[in-house]
């Protein structure tokens, strides 16, 4: 160090440790002789034959700002980077910021609604904008934090992940994967937000438990009574939480193993409130000691009935639209009506 250079907190000690004066100085010190660029070392320059010691930060999501988890993992990071930069390796810790996606994008329409516009008034471009702004604001936060706390990164290098080089890669992968034939295009059951009207990522969706009712419906036999567990039955019975849903059904299942229902497999039993046939399968997922040990299968509103029609080849009616209202595969008496209008109409009819 440079002896003619003032070091605050250096020429005498005080009683209590002053922070502010010390981030104040030796931060922008650190930057101005960039002691944390890449090919550094605790001498001088990194030599060409310098073993390399790199680390990539996982970037934060602008959404908010750092908390002690941050702090924590970056003083490991931090140290770790300046005791191989003090071994004289050739080392690197590259910053940057995360552009958090549906999160952001859920901030901004938050602020735009406390002034009472919606990103729908504002238009595509202008809601980018907003976004944009958004992160400058917030990112710049996160980067002011960083370098309080003296993280040596490389700051010549920081990137945010919507940055356009980083965004045209990941397009070229893309396209290369496609081209590879690593990846395709079809039909998958997706968590679809009706307000965002977007697809939520599976890691972004929070589950919570609430109270609710649980509707016992019977599925008639499309050819008459039938004996089931000793007794002459006029259908199967089962139980859900969601009764407009059945409107998508293309099964009901029982477990291979139940006696009950054994001789019941591979006949057909009506679909209330629509005048469609449906098949009993057999599959393993079911439960027998849940209910009645019948479950109707509707693969385009659940992921286990999903992946049981997958298993059985079954088809996918969707009679949700993208705005969640019951579309036009449902009966006419049920389309355009809210899912929660539908729900209670759907009991009501039954």
């Amino acid at each position: 160090m440079n002896d003619e250079l003032p070091q605050p907190g250096l020429d005498s000690l005080s009683k209590s440790f002053e922070p502010a004066a010390l981030e104040a100085h030796w931060g922008p010190e650190w930057e101005r002789r960039n002691y944390a660029q890449a090919g550094h070392r605790g001498s001088g320059a990194a030599h060409a034959d310098a073993p390399a010691f790199a680390i990539q930060l996982p970037p934060p999501n602008v959404t908010g700002t750092l908390h002690m988890g941050h702090a924590f993992n970056q003083t490991i990071m931090d140290s770790l980077t300046r005791y191989h930069r003090m071994l004289g390796a050739n080392t690197v810790w590259v910053p940057g910021t995360d552009h958090a996606g549906i999160a952001t994008q859920i901030v901004v329409e938050r602020q735009l609604q406390a002034q009472g516009v919606s990103r729908h008034d504002l238009g595509r471009e202008a809601f980018v904008a907003k976004v944009w702004e958004w992160k400058e604001k917030s990112g710049q936060t996160i980067t002011t934090q960083m370098r309080r706390m003296g993280d040596s990164v490389d700051w010549s290098r920081e990137y945010f992940t919507m940055d356009p080089k980083l965004s045209g890669t990941v397009t070229e992968t893309f396209v290369q994967l496609y081209e590879q034939g690593l990846i395709y295009r079809g039909k998958r059951l997706v968590n679809w937000d009706p307000v965002l009207m977007s697809a939520v990522s599976d890691l972004e969706v929070e589950s919570e438990e609430e109270d609710g009712f649980l509707w016992h419906i019977c599925y008639p036999f499309a050819d008459g009574p039938k004996t089931v567990n000793g007794a002459l039955e006029l259908g199967l019975v089962v139980a859900t939480t969601r009764p407009e849903t059945l409107l998508g059904d293309v099964a009901v299942m029982v477990h291979p193993e139940d006696e009950r229902y054994a001789h019941l497999i591979g006949h057909q039993v009506q679909l209330p409130l629509c005048g469609r046939s449906i098949p009993v399968i057999a599959d393993a997922y079911v439960d027998r000691a849940f209910g009645t040990g019948v479950v109707k299968v509707t693969p385009a509103h659940d992921a286990n009935d999903y992946a049981v029609g997958q298993r059985h080849g079954l088809p996918m009616i969707g009679v949700l639209s993208l705005d969640a209202k019951i579309n036009d595969q449902a009966p006419a008496a049920y389309q355009g009506l809210d899912r929660f209008v539908a729900r209670k109409q759907v009991v009501a009819d039954l």
